[in-house]
């Protein structure tokens, strides 16, 4: 009953015009900022925020034709594949869509994709083809396969880990890297991440993340794993590090 009237309610938006969706969104804002208790009103815009900041990912996946543009418009990819040379053997974890192992096999490495997820593993075969790349389904916790490798790629990977020391100890004893390039979101990206953890609110940047990292939090958690940031630098609101293991 509930998805039926959610269907009818987005039928009628979609049949209002544009101007006066706009407005309604503007008054439902404002009544938010103005009310009596500021803390209650935060809290209410800060949920619009998020509503928002989904449909807007979801929109933008399409206008791309299937591919988020934050790939085309970060130019993160460029970070890995600048630091990894030809001929080396690569582990990309958490692949997602294949996108950054396609580029990286484009530069000359072999590279094979691993993502639990069956979808993603289903169209990034479907998607990109070369003769130095491979996609596998499977789960880095577990026995990685095909080792060793020369560089293991976690690009927005780690936070989705809730073991990561273990997972990071555990890469290096069954594939044996030179190094890691890992990239990671920042806490302290936005000032309205410390202010909805002040408020009681979910924060973080993904509702199945277990962290987000300041720079001493990743330098430390990656001491922890035996290992030290060898150079990171930040942008967009993330971290990007190349980590190799402690002398």
């Amino acid at each position: 009953m509930r998805r039926l009237l959610a269907k009818i309610l987005i039928a009628l938006f979609r049949a209002t015009p544009s101007s006066w969706r706009k407005q309604l969104c503007c008054l439902s804002f404002e009544a938010a900022e103005r009310n009596r208790q500021p803390a209650a009103g935060l809290r209410e815009l800060m949920f619009l925020d998020e509503r928002l900041y989904h449909h807007l990912n979801q929109a933008a996946i399409r206008y791309e034709g299937g591919i988020h543009p934050k790939h085309r418009l970060m130019n993160y990819h460029s970070f890995f594949v600048d630091r990894i040379e030809k001929g080396e053997k690569v582990l990309d974890v958490g692949c997602g869509n294949g996108t950054v192992a396609m580029h990286m096999a484009e530069s000359g490495a072999f590279v094979t994709g691993l993502d639990l997820n069956e979808e993603n593993i289903s169209l990034s075969r479907k998607r990109y083809q070369h003769k130095n790349l491979e996609f596998i389904r499977g789960d880095a916790t577990d026995d990685v396969s095909g080792g060793p490798y020369d560089v293991i790629v976690m690009s927005n990977v780690l936070e989705h880990i809730r073991d990561r020391v273990e997972l990071l100890k555990k890469l290096q004893n069954s594939c044996t890297p030179r190094r890691f390039l890992i990239r990671i979101p920042m806490f302290n990206r936005h000032w309205l991440v410390p202010l909805k953890k002040e408020l009681g609110m979910p924060y973080f940047s993904d509702s199945t993340h277990f962290t987000e990292y300041t720079l001493n939090s990743f330098k430390a958690e990656m001491k922890d794993a035996g290992l030290m940031v060898h150079h990171h630098e930040s942008a967009w609101g993330e971290i990007w590090a190349e980590v190799l293991k402690c002398q």
